[in-house]
């Protein structure tokens, strides 16, 4: 019986040279990039509405939440008798919150207790007018809603502010000095995506 010659091209086995595998893989490699480079992009264009939507929901929520709480610590609550700084109202004026005259006497959480001599402030569910929520910020988990009940898991890597300034002449100059810049203040709310992009969402509070 005749065997087969081994030596002949038929019985040769092909490959690849290393030469022709490093060049395959330089091309894998670049293809890849810019296969990334492209749809990276994307996927990160394609979240935004949602946050968008989820900012818009949460700013939203906040602002209406300060915009229930009356114009001013020293403004009546009760029936509306009267407002601060108002001239003919009470027996005597009752001036407004200063914006930073101490802590008993400022914008932001009221002492509790006598003040001086109170370390302790208000709470976010014992905030009882706009100024209260004055420098507020929460991030995360630590963002709960008007009953102080948790939203685990809701907007994780959102953050929120809020910042209360006079602007009663509505010239977005705040704390001017003048009895026209208390007739109101301007609450902001800014809400910080997890993409770092950034949502304000203002409205005026009027001395009434």
């Amino acid at each position: 019986m005749l065997k087969p010659d081994l030596s002949s091209p038929r019985f040769v086995q092909a490959g690849f040279t290393l030469i022709e595998v490093i060049v395959g893989i330089v091309v894998l490699a670049i293809a890849l990039t810019l296969i990334t480079a492209v749809l990276g992009p994307l996927s990160q264009k394609s979240t935004e509405p949602w946050h968008q939507v989820r900012a818009a929901e949460l700013g939203h929520s906040f602002l209406n939440e300060v915009m229930a709480r009356s114009f001013d610590e020293r403004s009546d609550r009760s029936g509306g008798a009267y407002r601060c700084d108002a001239t003919t109202e009470a027996p005597t004026v009752i001036s407004c919150t200063n914006v930073s005259n101490g802590p008993c006497d400022s914008f932001g959480p009221d002492p509790i207790g006598a003040c001086p001599g109170s370390s302790a402030v208000e709470a976010r569910n014992d905030f009882d007018d706009v100024d209260d929520f004055h420098n507020f910020s929460a991030t995360g988990d630590a963002i709960t809603n008007i009953l102080g009940l948790n939203l685990t898991g809701l907007y994780n890597g959102y953050q929120v502010q809020v910042n209360v300034v006079y602007d009663g002449d509505f010239d977005n100059n705040p704390n001017e000095i003048g009895a026209a810049e208390r007739l109101a203040k301007r609450i902001t709310v800014t809400v910080t995506t997890p993409g770092g992009e950034q949502f304000r969402f203002a409205a005026y509070r009027s001395n009434w």
